[in-house]
């Protein structure tokens, strides 16, 4: 990391950007000491990011993105005591 004194940045602003974009970043002085750094903005992550991320920590597992063919002729599981129903109400009761 490369060190600036803030009235050299003022002067050769342009060209501390330049590196900047570049990746580099700049530690800047002010009379010989640090009050500031400058870095190069994170890039925006996409979805696709955040989602390979956490399948790389094991948290999830990314599908192919099809459902099967027979998918909507797939009987429904089944939920004798509508206890899905029952918390489903209580939430929407509960405002969550």
């Amino acid at each position: 990391m490369s060190t600036a004194a803030v009235s050299d940045l003022k002067a050769r602003l342009s060209e501390y950007l330049k590196r900047v974009r570049g990746g580099a970043e700049i530690l800047i002085t002010d009379r010989g000491r640090p009050v500031a750094r400058l870095v190069p903005v994170a890039k925006h992550k996409t979805k696709r990011d955040s989602l390979v991320r956490m399948e790389k920590q094991g948290l999830i597992r990314i599908g192919p993105g099809k459902l099967p063919k027979d998918f909507w002729a797939m009987p429904r599981p089944k939920d004798p005591n509508d206890s899905v129903l029952g918390a489903l109400l209580q939430d929407r009761r509960e405002g969550r």
